[in-house]
């Protein structure tokens, strides 16, 4: 799929809030997901001797408190933006769960592409608490 505009502003969200929150150990990962109608909504990820959650499911939990019921793309960044991380098994199965349409951007900074989250290679997780 042919990165669109918006594509590439999703991923400067999720820049943005990484380099703005992820300095420190407790927040390492950021994610932004966009709807249809254009809303885009962001998280880190909270990491904790006691448990963590995923950016992605953060993101999740925070479009459902407005209301989403879907979600278009979504885009992962870590190291405080400078690389893009696929969701990890576990939130890919989440995501497929919730959103089987969902369309992930990965890639390399400089060159992403998106794919449908279904298409997504299974060793794509990081296994980081993204």
């Amino acid at each position: 799929m042919e990165m669109r505009d918006t594509d590439r502003a999703l991923v400067q969200a999720a820049t943005a809030v990484a380099k703005l929150r992820c300095r420190s150990q407790h927040h390492t990962v950021a994610s932004a997901a966009r709807t249809a109608d254009g809303r885009v909504f962001s998280g880190v990820n909270v990491q904790h001797a006691a448990a963590a959650a995923c950016a992605e499911l953060v993101v999740i939990a925070t479009a459902a408190t407005q209301g989403v019921t879907a979600l278009e793309t979504i885009v992962t960044v870590a190291d405080r933006g400078r690389e893009i991380v696929a969701p990890c098994d576990r939130c890919r199965q989440v995501l497929l769960d919730y959103f089987p349409a969902l369309r992930v951007i990965v890639g390399p900074v400089d060159d992403p592409r998106v794919v449908p989250l279904g298409e997504l290679p299974a060793e794509a997780g990081s296994g980081v608490a993204g």
